[in-house]
């Protein structure tokens, strides 16, 4: 079942908007007044997601503020820190989102909720299961208009654990800003894919790699191998991600 994503009414900032004025029918963003009200069971259906999301978020312990990674991820980013924004970007072709999904892998492998926003549309459930994600708890949104970009992930922060979204050009730092005190407060996860411009406890960068599996006419793909930078406070690390994700 695909799944929309709609606006009950008029919000003009992220101060004015909570994650219990958006209601799923259909995987994409559109305000309310360009299509007819979502059934009910829509709505009842995204509360209940909420609920589930903020109960468990309310239950963190000082212990819990930080994640303990598995999978590829782990060679570069051994723990993550809740509430922090991540920063991801590279050329494109280069394994950008092959890393974003990583993160998405790592904290849907801990049985919590993730959303990944999908501007295209091009994202596919094979990818995310290829990146190792448990589509169970992951939420797509595709076609968010720019405009309402930074309220629909701030929204987002509210009911999951990790949101993964492809900044706009021209983002406002006002607006960054504002979505880095919402991912700090409710110690969730924001993974940035694109130019950022603010700042970000983590930035990495994908400097391409290669498909592994194919010989001379024969074989099949088995994976991509992912070369890529770390930038954090304690400096500049590097490391080699392995993941069977399409490229990014």
């Amino acid at each position: 079942m695909r799944t929309y994503v709609r606006y009950p009414r008029a919000v003009e900032s992220l101060r004015d908007l909570s994650i219990t004025d958006l209601s799923i029918t259909d995987l994409s963003i559109t305000p309310i007044s360009e299509s007819p009200l979502p059934p009910k069971r829509d709505a009842l259906r995204l509360s209940q997601v909420v609920e589930v999301a903020r109960g468990s978020g309310s239950l963190l312990s000082s212990k819990d503020r930080s994640i303990e990674v598995s999978g590829p991820l782990r060679a570069l980013v051994p723990r993550l820190q809740r509430g922090i924004v991540a920063v991801v970007d590279g050329e494109p072709g280069h394994g950008s989102t092959t890393l974003a999904l990583q993160f998405g892998a790592a904290v849907s492998a801990l049985g919590e909720w993730i959303s990944i926003l999908d501007p295209e549309g091009s994202l596919s459930g094979l990818a995310l299961l290829e990146a190792g994600i448990v589509t169970e708890r992951c939420a797509v949104v595709r076609r968010v208009p720019t405009d309402r970009w930074a309220l629909v992930v701030a929204s987002l922060l509210d009911g999951v654990s990790l949101v993964i979204a492809d900044a706009p050009p021209r983002l406002r730092a006002a607006d960054a800003r504002r979505l880095i005190a919402r991912a700090r407060e409710r110690a969730a996860l924001l993974v940035i894919t694109g130019p950022w411009p603010a700042e970000a406890a983590l930035r990495m960068r994908a400097e391409g790699g290669e498909w592994v599996g194919l010989g001379d006419g024969s074989g099949s793909l088995e994976r991509r191998d992912v070369r890529a930078r770390l930038e954090t406070r304690r400096g500049i690390e590097h490391a080699e991600i392995s993941s069977i994700a399409h490229a990014g």
